[in-house]
């Protein structure tokens, strides 16, 4: 969302507003549970994680299906009738792994989709291309030279850590602090409050 705020100025918009919109219906149960996302998100927006850029922050009411490719083009039609004209699309946002056989064989551990599918999906997508400008984006990761998350640079493999959204909520349970610039610190306590409440 910072990097889509630097574009947009780029392009001429002045004062560009940025939508923030977890999804508030069913999530699987090990996923965080929607208060306590909204509570991360407010303190990114509290702490001007977004520097100067207006940001409003509303609940898409909507259950993760993880669906893959047909999913990432709901999420961003759905969006349409509430006035966006740019749609970030990353990587994944949608995945799910390949079933087993039969629940005697171990998984199988491959995505059903490849990571960039959704992406790919909605840049054929004849309709939704005429509605809004689609914002696709690399994969992010945590630049330790910088850092701060930041795009990966391949001609600087080293210099970056994949710190995934599992790995993430597994810091954040065993009390393991992220490398400085990684999250907002209170941004960041927010998870860590969560997962020892649960403990």
């Amino acid at each position: 969302m910072q990097d889509t705020a630097r574009r947009l100025k780029e392009q001429g918009y002045k004062k560009p507003v940025l939508w923030l919109s977890p999804l508030g219906g069913w999530t699987k149960d090990d996923d965080v549970p929607l208060d306590t996302r909204m509570a991360q998100h407010q303190a990114i927006i509290k702490n001007g994680v977004f520097g100067d850029t207006e940001v409003v922050l509303g609940i898409f009411p909507s259950p993760m299906l993880y669906g893959g490719p047909r999913e990432v083009q709901w999420h961003a039609s759905g969006r349409v009738p509430a006035g966006i004209t740019h749609y970030i699309v990353g990587r994944d946002p949608a995945g799910m792994k390949h079933p087993t056989e039969n629940a005697n064989q171990p998984s199988l551990g491959d995505d059903l989709y490849n990571m960039w599918h959704g992406q790919m999906m909605l840049g054929l997508n004849p309709v939704l291309n005429k509605q809004v400008e689609l914002l696709p984006f690399k994969f992010a990761s945590y630049d330790s030279k910088a850092g701060k998350m930041d795009f990966f640079d391949p001609a600087r493999a080293d210099d970056f850590t994949s710190i995934s959204g599992t790995k993430m909520r597994k810091m954040a349970a065993d009390g393991t602090t992220p490398p400085a610039g990684f999250m907002d610190p209170e941004g960041w306590q927010v998870l860590v409050n969560y997962y020892q409440s649960k403990a």
